[in-house]
């Protein structure tokens, strides 16, 4: 690991009167300062710890759900008992659409958004989400991967971590309804650089009715062209004032606590 530099103004390399760049244990010729930034900023963002894949509590074919040790070392609320109707009605109130900046707003407005998470997802990913926030300890985060059929081929994955810090329930979604294409994914690949896939389209998130949204962070890092939105989410207050969704076989709509 890199822990100093060292920049020597005295001892210039020879033939040029330019300084030389040092870092202990590599020489870069004076001029090169940028590319010596450029292998610490890379060195830095492949350092980063991926997140602790632990216990699977639910796997149907490529969709699954399970605890991850939070690699951050946050500490949670949990366990926490949640019933599958009560998860479904907060994954009912996420929306999700396409990312625009300003200027494409000026000119196109702000982008529709719709539910992440459509009936057949609720009714999937529901109970397997409140079993495994049941079993979480204080350390871990649950992580779900839900993925179904493209009718125009592929696959349309949706997939991030989900915890509960009393009084918020954090989720955080790294893929809301992405597009993958069928087979060998050519056209996510730039033209000219094949081996460099090109990242998937920004997203926003949102919570309806936005009252229960607490606040909306963007996570994505400067290393990687990964997206993670993040939404802290009111969570009692959704349950005791929103009536509560419906799941199949469920014969009474409850309207919360």
């Amino acid at each position: 690991m890199i822990t100093r530099l060292q920049i020597s103004a005295q001892q210039s390399d020879k033939g040029t009167g330019r300084p030389a760049f040092r870092i202990p244990g590599l020489r870069f010729p004076g001029g090169a300062p940028v590319l010596a930034l450029a292998a610490i900023l890379m060195a830095a963002g492949c350092a980063t710890t991926p997140p602790n894949a632990g216990m699977i509590v639910w796997e149907a074919g490529p969709e699954f759900v399970r605890l991850d040790t939070d690699p951050s070392g946050t500490r949670y609320s949990h366990p926490v008992h949640l019933t599958a109707a009560e998860v479904a009605t907060l994954l009912r109130g996420v929306r999700s659409g396409e990312h625009r900046n300003v200027i494409h707003r000026l000119f196109t407005g702000e982008a529709k958004k719709y539910r992440t998470f459509q009936d057949d997802d609720i009714a999937h990913l529901a109970e397997p989400l409140a079993m495994a926030l049941a079993k979480a300890a204080p350390t871990e985060r649950v992580y779900f991967h839900l993925s179904e059929p493209n009718p125009q081929g592929g696959e349309i994955s949706t997939a991030g971590w989900i915890a509960v810090r009393e009084p918020v329930l954090i989720l955080q979604l790294s893929e809301a309804r992405d597009l993958h294409a069928p087979g060998s994914d050519i056209s996510k690949y730039v033209r000219s650089l094949p081996d460099i896939p090109i990242p998937p389209t920004p997203f926003e998130a949102t919570f309806e009715p936005e009252e229960f949204l607490l606040r909306q962070d963007s996570l994505g890092s400067w290393f990687a062209p990964d997206q993670l939105e993040e939404l802290r989410i009111l969570y009692r207050r959704v349950l005791t004032d929103v009536p509560q969704y419906r799941l199949p076989g469920q014969n009474e709509s409850h309207s919360g606590r």
